[in-house]
């Protein structure tokens, strides 16, 4: 039984949770990347290059197919993934970072906390005060 509730302690961690969140959310946002490729790049690719996508390009050696276009189309659809992540949540947080940190810089610092005599001493205050009303 131990064993269970470490599993159910584990899998009700907010870490894990948010990490199952991220994971769904990157699927969906991989999912728009690639039909932002496939049907916004792609037929501009297509205007230039005369193909719809780079699936269609191949070599052959020794009567072996390699088609590097579909390699050259994923290549693509990476950079894109990769350039959306750096500058719609990558360099937003950072820029939020810097902010935050700046702000913690200018801020002034917390009061030590005082002495264990001083704080005896207000008790003592407080309590004469209560006793001469």
């Amino acid at each position: 039984m131990k064993i269970l509730k470490e599993f159910k302690d584990f899998i009700t961690k907010g870490n894990l949770i948010d990490l199952a969140v991220a994971f769904i959310i990157a699927a969906a946002f991989g999912a728009v990347i690639k039909a932002f490729v496939d049907f916004l790049i792609m037929p501009f690719i297509a205007a230039i290059f005369g193909q719809p996508s780079f699936d269609g390009l191949t070599f052959t050696v020794n009567d072996a197919v390699i088609p590097y276009g579909s390699f050259l189309t994923a290549l693509v659809t990476f950079l894109l993934v990769a350039a959306a992540v750096f500058f719609f949540i990558v360099k937003p947080y950072n820029m939020y970072r810097a902010r935050k940190a700046k702000a913690e810089e200018g801020a002034p610092a917390a009061a030590p906390e005082p002495a264990e005599e001083i704080l005896l001493l207000r008790q003592i205050r407080d309590q004469l005060t209560i006793t001469n009303r």
